[in-house]
């Protein structure tokens, strides 16, 4: 057993365990975590002797709030870019290793996901979630972008519901996430158990997780599918928006108060945001990885992605102060071209391929 950087692994038996064991940073990520964990996996990847790999927290309510921002604002603080793209390096580089890791790796969640958790989470073979299960992509209010791969599989989810978490950074229960295919089963948290001695008495998997599901029912945001549908669909963020503004009868309500959400989010971001579901489609997973280290080269520069970690970490609620304030201020050419001129150091992701051949 090893504890480093705030995560447990251990090999017991037949299984690789993962514990996030950062209570009082409510699992929040550093770059460290992310090299620890890619470490862990190419030797498990490795070893003949484990089966798979099991993840589970130590936190009782929060696998992981995602990044760590104190971290993010302390390198801000100091100028740090270039320490600030390697945690984002590191990351992603970590997603891309999970999506070629062919054992058997089943995250146990039963609380809250975030961020850069649900990138450590949602590439695996399996995805439990368990009753108090929460996840949202929220990073469009901190200025930065739905990343962590999230060019890829939000932008493949159904009818637009992509592109609704995306703008919205809201949280999604295990019933929708469970419909939309981002979790594989739906397990009481009070049987994690059996998983994780199923796995390292190396007794296969997909059968066991398939008697251990519950249905989970209707979940809240699959009701509101075609308002969504119809609304999202529009041409841009501001046309979205007019189309929130514009909704009466029953949904009403709803409507104005997603709007409000929205305006609350760097404007830049949402318009980054937006073109990423609109060309995510297109992408594998490698080139959406690609393209998002690309966009945060810019972002992290920009004085938003700066407000809105102050903002997030300052305990006081405040809302950011964007710069440029309004979606019609936002120069859209410059956005465009972060979407196509490289960076000066690409994400190379050869070598987390080659380390798992």
């Amino acid at each position: 057993m090893s504890d480093e950087f705030g995560i447990v692994f251990e090999d017991r038996d037949r299984a690789g365990v993962v514990t996030l064991n950062r209570p009082s940073r409510l699992n929040a990520l550093t770059r460290e975590m992310f090299d620890g964990l890619s470490e862990h996996y190419r030797r498990w990847a490795a070893d003949p002797h484990i089966y798979g790999v099991v993840m589970q927290s130590a936190h009782p309510s929060v696998f992981s709030s995602g990044g760590d921002l104190k971290v993010l604002q302390e390198w801000v603080e100091q100028g740090a870019t270039d320490s600030i793209l390697e945690f984002y390096r590191a990351a992603y580089s970590h997603v891309w290793l999970l999506e070629k890791f062919i054992r058997p790796n089943v995250p146990l969640i039963d609380g809250l996901l975030l961020g850069g958790g649900i990138g450590i989470t949602l590439y695996g073979t399996h995805c439990v979630a368990g009753e108090n299960f929460r996840m949202a992509m929220p990073q469009v209010g901190i200025g930065f972008l739905p990343d962590i791969g999230g060019t890829y599989f939000l932008s493949r989810l159904p009818a637009r519901i992509g592109l609704y978490l995306a703008l919205t950074g809201r949280t999604m229960g295990r019933a929708d996430a469970h419909w939309c295919r981002l979790v594989s089963h739906c397990i009481p948290a009070a049987h994690f158990f059996v998983v994780k001695d199923a796995i390292a008495d190396n007794h296969p998997i997909d059968r066991l997780l398939d008697g251990l599901h519950k249905d989970p029912g209707e979940g809240e945001l699959v009701k509101m599918i075609p308002l969504i549908d119809r609304i999202f669909a529009a041409d841009s963020v501001a046309s979205i928006l007019d189309g929130l503004d514009a909704e009466r009868g029953e949904q009403a309500a709803w409507a104005k108060e997603t709007a409000t959400e929205i305006r609350k989010k760097s404007p830049t971001s949402l318009k980054v945001a937006f073109r990423q579901m609109q060309i995510g489609r297109g992408l594998d997973l490698a080139a959406a990885l690609r393209l998002e280290f690309r966009l945060a080269s810019n972002l992290v520069t920009r004085s938003d992605y700066r407000e809105g970690i102050a903002a997030r970490i300052s305990g006081k609620r405040r809302e950011p102060v964007w710069a440029p304030a309004k979606l019609d201020m936002v120069n859209d050419d410059l956005i465009e071209s972060w979407f196509s001129l490289p960076v000066s150091e690409e994400l190379n992701l050869e070598e987390d391929r080659k380390s798992l051949e």
